[in-house]
């Protein structure tokens, strides 16, 4: 059935629906299934399904209800681009608040649609949100600054921190957890537990917890610096993460805002996000996305891209964000992420499709992980352009020849390469633990640094 008379209409111009501010707008990547019609008729029946529609005409529609149609507005069938725009009054509210909600974002423009018979596929790539339903949002309650501010920096350009992920993820028992938390501090600032680890048989989450925040006490009077730790509070049950987030806070005391909450996004959905978000709106909330690429991937023709997922991270009140590493460590991503960071970090951002305002919500952190090292970070910095961000290298820091804590201070010191605009490997020259990173990642340093070898008078 041929919808397109009532869901499309290609009328409308982008710039007016922005304009009104009455509509959602999203941006996909859409391709119909062989045999199925034509391009606009199934971009109309995607819409349909997305709002008031079905497959068949049904006697309970009226004309308010025809009022709340989502509508195609634009098709560009030779590069499969299809755009739509919600009306705000689909989307549901909280009856506590009023507050608006991802998960009914998701239900509409990501829900039944993705298993449409005559799409062959259709990814979201953008989506723009008009200003007065931006503020049904919760948006981040805590942000970088804060942590700045427990480091005694200033809140304002207050620099790198410098984080790594306890490796191994799995197979520590508490004490072991610990010592290793203690030796990267000695260099570092900021440990993430990682997203796998909770509350094992081998490791209860009670005896880690105390010993962690032991070796936070020891580590700060050892370096008269202050040191952050994120604790995965992650759970199906929202009373068991608050329980712990409540142990948690109980347990480091008057180092209590030295915590962050980390909780996995992706796989625990909306409700976890929010649940953190609101139960615990003084600490830093974490948002890892673990699974994410299984919708996000390039090579996922549905669901989403990276930079959706991070877009909606800022909606629901994360304070930082897993964003890869744009293509300079192991994790799949490109230097076009670029984007997403700077979407989620400043009050006015383009996207691929859409310019967004953010009209003074506060920014989310893009979080630095995946294979990153000390010699990768110069080419990286240079391509964001800044260092206030967090950067959490497992192996960069625990792979490094002389300890966790040298690596800790060879990462700080990649920075410092950078912001100083140096030839790494002249600097290396004046800098140990920078240095060492090239034997410790000898593979990088060849691709990186051909000849470092000779200029450091390190043997092959």
């Amino acid at each position: 059935m041929d919808q397109s008379n009532r869901y499309a209409d290609l009328s409308l111009r982008e710039v007016d629906l922005i304009s009104e501010g009455r509509h959602v707008l999203c941006a996909y990547i859409m391709k119909p299934k062989d045999g199925f019609g034509n391009y606009l008729a199934t971009a109309a029946h995607f819409a349909a399904e997305s709002s008031t529609g079905t497959n068949v005409d049904v006697s309970t529609t009226d004309d308010f209800t025809r009022g709340v149609d989502a509508l195609v507005y634009e098709i560009d069938e030779q590069n499969e681009i299809m755009k739509i725009a919600y009306p705000v009054d689909l989307f549901d509210r909280n009856i506590i608040d009023g507050s608006a909600m991802i998960s009914s974002f998701l239900t509409l423009a990501i829900g039944n649609n993705q298993g449409m018979g005559d799409v062959e596929y259709a990814k979201m790539h953008d989506f723009y949100i008009p200003p007065e339903f931006l503020k049904l949002f919760d948006g981040p309650s805590t942000t970088i600054s804060d942590l700045w501010q427990v480091l005694g920096r200033p809140a304002v350009d207050g620099g790198f921190i410098v984080g790594t992920i306890i490796k191994p993820k799995l197979g520590l028992r508490p004490q072991p957890f610990a010592d290793a938390a203690y030796q990267f501090w000695l260099g570092g600032d900021f440990i993430k537990n990682d997203e796998p680890q909770g509350n094992q048989p081998f490791a209860p989450l009670k005896e880690t917890i105390i010993a962690v925040a032991d070796a936070m006490r020891r580590a700060q009077d050892d370096t008269g610096e202050a040191k952050l730790f994120s604790a995965n509070i992650t759970a199906d049950d929202y009373r068991e993460s608050i329980a712990r987030g409540e142990f948690i806070l109980e347990t480091f005391g008057e180092n209590a805002d030295h915590v962050a909450f980390l909780v996995d996004g992706y796989v625990s959905g909306p409700h976890a996000i929010t649940t953190a978000r609101r139960t615990f709106p003084n600490q830093y909330l974490h948002y890892h996305r673990a699974g994410h690429g299984a919708v996000t991937s390039p090579q996922s023709k549905r669901g989403y891209t990276a930079f959706v997922l991070s877009k909606m991270s800022r909606l629901q009140g994360a304070s930082g964000i897993h964003t890869g590493t744009m293509g300079f460590g192991k994790m799949e991503g490109e230097a076009e992420d670029i984007d997403m960071a700077y979407m989620i970090q400043r009050d006015s951002a383009d996207g691929p499709f859409y310019h967004q305002e953010w009209h003074g919500m506060k920014p989310t952190t893009p979080i630095i992980s995946g294979g990153m090292n000390a010699l990768r970070m110069p080419g990286f910095f240079d391509n964001i352009g800044h260092s206030n961000l967090i950067m959490t290298a497992g192996g960069g820091a625990y792979g490094h020849v002389d300890g966790a804590a040298a690596g800790a201070r060879s990462l700080r010191q990649g920075e410092q390469c950078w912001r100083e605009s140096a030839d790494p490997i002249s600097f290396a020259k004046e800098h140990h633990e920078f240095a060492r990173a090239f034997e410790s990642f000898p593979g990088d340093a060849d691709q990186l640094f051909p000849g470092w070898r000779n200029e450091l008078n390190v043997a092959a």
